[in-house]
């Protein structure tokens, strides 16, 4: 089978490519949380297992997803003709538990997650997500798919937040981002090389990319690299030290998109948005 559950170190399911070994570990209950991604026989994400083992704390690590927004909203209030409602940091898919099946073809897996009475309490509206995990040669490719089976139009913004592991943050660098983004912990304009110098003291930067986006790890002699595909194509990097990690994370738009409008995606009833990326192992 493609798919097997295992309890070791924690109770996760596990897909193995058939041709190639490389491996995904999936906690679909915890967020559609890909915990693992083994690759050429190295694992790429970083998880706090310790953090993990308790519920009731937000994860550090793994992939989480963000749906239906990235970020925040000015005092985590979605305003709606009906009147405001309550739409916490990066929404609630990440904390919502998924169905997870094994793709038909046998090289990845499918994440599932549609609205409940308990999404409609914080987001009023009919939706249908699916992302796709694919293991190809060296690399993560992924897809998702938003559908709109609702009456009314459906906003949203969508992002991914994953970790990944590196030696320390003293050997990682960052490659291919534009002179120029956006600070979210000054909420300012800033110079991304000042911003890249400063990994080992914490940094939230957004940019615009215009092509891959390479995170070396100097010191183990690889990189990741992020190939992302209009509109998600927006690039966050994020580090938490002193925690061995940074997230480059593919979004489709800013913080604060629902209320502001910017680069907000919008579907008309009955349609759908297919959003894909890509992560490459790159050695040497």
């Amino acid at each position: 089978m493609p798919l097997n559950q295992r309890s070791v170190p924690y109770l996760h399911w596990e897909f193995r490519h058939p041709a190639s070994g490389d491996q995904l570990r999936l906690v679909p209950e915890r967020g559609g949380l890909l915990t693992g991604w083994c690759c050429r026989g190295r694992e790429l994400l970083y998880l706090d297992q310790d953090r993990f083992a308790d519920p009731s704390k937000s994860v550090r690590g793994g992939m989480p997803v963000l749906f239906p927004l990235c970020g925040n909203l000015p005092g985590d209030r979605l305003p709606l003709p009906e009147g405001d409602v309550i739409l916490k940091q990066h929404g609630f898919a990440r904390d919502l538990p998924w169905g997870l099946e094994a793709l038909a073809d046998g090289s990845g897996v499918v994440l599932s997650l549609r609205d409940t009475d308990a999404t409609w309490a914080q987001y009023p509206f009919a939706f249908r997500l699916s992302l796709e995990l694919r293991l190809e040669p060296g690399a993560l490719g992924i897809t998702a798919l938003v559908e709109n089976p609702g009456e009314r139009p459906l906003p949203f913004a969508f992002g991914l937040h994953p970790y990944f592991a590196i030696a320390s943050l003293a050997a990682a660098a960052v490659e291919g981002l534009p002179p120029r983004g956006f600070d979210h912990l000054t909420m300012a304009p800033t110079e991304t090389a000042a911003q890249l110098q400063r990994l080992e003291q914490g940094v939230d930067l957004l940019a615009q990319t215009a092509g891959a986006v390479r995170l070396r790890d100097l010191e183990g002699g690889f990189a990741v690299e992020l190939q992302p595909t209009a509109p998600f194509d927006l690039a966050v990097v994020w580090t938490d030290p002193p925690r061995p990690m940074v997230c480059l994370e593919p979004w489709t738009a800013p913080r604060g998109a629902l209320v502001s409008g910017e680069r907000r995606l919008e579907l008309a009833p009955g349609s759908e948005c297919r959003l894909v990326t890509r992560y490459q192992l790159i050695e040497g």
